[in-house]
Order: C-alpha cells, then structure tokens, then sequence
C-alpha cells in the first residue's frame, strides 16, 4: 500500500501547487480527498490511460467537482494526461478546468452544481445492467452533495433498482462551503439512514489506505443493495494551520508558505 500513500502525497502536493499558481480553488476539499482517490486509481479502478474509453471500463465520477485539481493529479500520476498540463490548472490557456470536465482524458463527467454526480452515476449504472457487463460505477461524494434532494431521488431509485454495480463514497469531512455540516443540515445518524434506505454501508478511515481498501475492494458489500462507503477525514488534512477549518474550502496557500507547507506535506519537516 505504500504506492498509494505516495500516490496520496503527490496529490496533495500538485493540489498545492495547482490552487497557488491559479490564485483560486478549493484545497480544503482536494487534500480531505487524496487517500480515496489514491487507492480508487492505484487498486481499485479498472480503467487504462492507453485505453480511456474502453467500453468495459469502470467508471468514475466526482460529484465535488470543485476538487477536481485532486483528480488531475491522479490522472497525470497514471499517465492519462501530461504532468506538464498541472502547471496551467484553471487559465485561460490551460487544459483543465477549475471544477473537473469531461474535456480531459480520463474524466467521465463534468460536475460543480452539487447533486448531478449521483443521479447520473445510477444512469450509467443501470446502463451497464442493460448491456450485461461487469463494470462498476464509483461515485465521490461531499457533506454539501448530500445535502441536495437530487441526491436523495438517486439514493431511493438505486436502492428500488438493487444496482449493487454502483458505489457510493462520502468524502466525510463534515464541513461545507459556508459552515459546519452539523449545523447547517446534520445528516447524522448517517450509517442508519442510509441502511433504511436500503443500502449496504461500510465507515472507514478516509486517511487509511489500508481501510479504504478493505472496504472498496469488497463491493458489493451485499448482493441486490448498492454500497455507501462513508470516509471520515479531515478538510485541509496536511495544512496545519487549515486543517478542520471552514476558511478552507475557498483558500489557497499563498506564496510565503507554500515551500514550508509542501515540505510537511512531505514528511520533510517534523
């Protein structure tokens, strides 16, 4: 598992980077994100940088489609697009989007609107019942996502449709743009909802490649149910001085910090 921990820090690291250079985004939400997109793409994903549109491939769709600088960094990692491209995230001339597109190689669909990532996840889950094939469909999620009625129709169909093809994963750092989740729409007790709502559920540690591993690579957790995998985690985890906070969700790290913040990212400073 070790790859996928290096994996994690690179991506916390070009998240860095990416929202530095471009003077916007959202690194309280890419860096909470890394070890699941990590083990997503190192062990879990069947997916191929030389074979992007394989008709069999699973698929993957990031409903926080603010985070999307975490995804590029994975893809450029698996060699679906240039490194090169990272350093123009979010320009005029650049190839990649402030919020993730279906323009870039590897990306199944354009989000930034909160609750589009699931409902068409369960479309394209129900298409590969139709075709008779084996591919899975792994939807990332976020507190404010399931806040979205959208979201909620799409938990109801999938369960009514036993589509236990599809997994979904909350990124549960329990903060959204403008607050504490707890205080704006509290979706604890989370595991029982959803359970009543006729999924398998699973809770990990979202910084454990280990955990999320265990977890993601045993789906369906129950054949018939669709599998919610719920991934505590930290907003901002690997900034000190961001971590936990809700000033994060719109920051970056400007200039004067960011050598001193890649470096611990690195383990290079204690």
């Amino acid at each position: 598992m070790e790859k996928c921990k290096q994996i994690a820090t690179q991506i916390r690291v070009d998240s860095v980077k990416m929202t530095n250079a471009a003077h916007s985004g959202h690194v309280g939400s890419m860096l909470s994100m890394a070890e699941i997109i990590a083990v997503l793409y190192e062990k879990i994903l069947r997916v191929d940088p030389k074979n992007p549109k394989a008709p069999d491939r699973d698929r993957f769709i990031l409903s926080k489609g603010h985070a999307a600088a975490g995804v590029y960094s994975a893809l450029a990692q698996k060699g679906f697009i240039p490194e090169e491209w990272l350093s123009r995230y979010y320009c005029d001339d650049g190839k990649l989007m402030g919020h993730i597109s279906h323009k870039v190689p590897g990306v199944e669909f354009s989000t930034g609107s909160l609750g589009h990532g699931l409902p068409v996840a369960v479309g394209m889950a129900i298409a590969a019942r139709y075709a008779k094939s084996d591919r899975r469909v792994f939807c990332l999620t976020s507190d404010g996502d399931m806040n979205e009625g959208s979201t909620w129709e799409a938990i109801m169909f999938a369960a009514q449709e036993k589509l236990d093809n599809l997994i979904l994963i909350l990124d549960y750092n329990k903060i959204q743009a403008l607050g504490f989740a707890k205080d704006i729409e509290d979706l604890s007790p989370l595991a029982e909802r959803m359970q009543n709502f006729g999924w398998a559920v699973r809770e990990v540690d979202g910084h454990s490649v280990e955990e999320l591993y265990d977890a993601l690579s045993a789906v369906p957790f129950e054949k018939g149910k669709p599998s919610f995998v719920i991934a505590h985690t930290t907003k901002a985890k690997g900034i000190d001085y961001l971590e936990n906070t809700v000033e994060s969700h719109y920051r970056f790290v400007p200039d004067e910090k960011i050598d001193d913040v890649i470096a611990k990212i690195r383990g290079e400073v204690k």
